[in-house]
C-alpha cells in the first residue's frame, strides 16, 4: 500500500513539474501580457493543485492534510482575482492586447467574402 501512495504521490508532482515547464515556456513564448497571464495563472493554479494532492497522499489524513487543503482554496480564490487585477491595470494603463493574426484573419475572411477592408 505504501508503495501505491509513494507511485500517486510522484505522478502527482512530475505532472505539476511538467505543468509549471510548460508555464516557463509559455511565459518566454506568448506575445504578450495578456495571454502570458493567462497561462500562468492557470497553470500555476493547476500545479499547486497537483503537488498539494500529491503531499496530502503522503501526510495521510492528518492535520496536515487540512492545512493542504486550505492553501488549495486559498490559491483557487487568490490567484484567479489578482490574475484579473493585473490584467484590468494593464488595460486601464493603456496596454492594448496583440490583435495580429486575429486581424490578418478576419482581413482574409473580408477579403473571401467579397467585401474590401476599409
Amino acid at each position: 500500500m505504501d508503495l501505491l501512495l509513494d507511485i500517486g504521490t510522484w505522478i502527482l508532482l512530475l505532472a505539476a513539474c511538467i505543468f509549471l515547464l510548460i508555464t516557463g515556456l509559455g511565459m518566454l513564448r506568448l506575445p504578450d501580457l495578456y495571454t502570458r497571464i493567462h497561462a500562468g495563472g492557470m497553470a500555476d493554479t493547476l500545479a499547486t493543485f497537483l503537488v498539494c494532492l500529491g503531499l496530502a497522499l503522503q501526510s495521510g489524513l492528518t492535520l496536515t492534510t487540512i492545512k493542504l487543503l486550505f492553501i488549495v482554496a486559498f490559491v483557487f480564490f487568490t490567484s484567479p482575482t489578482s490574475t484579473y487585477a493585473l490584467a484590468q491595470a494593464s488595460f486601464v494603463a493603456g496596454l492594448k492586447p496583440k490583435l495580429d493574426g486575429f486581424n490578418k484573419t478576419a482581413q482574409n475572411k473580408e477579403e473571401d467574402d467579397g467585401k474590401v477592408p476599409d
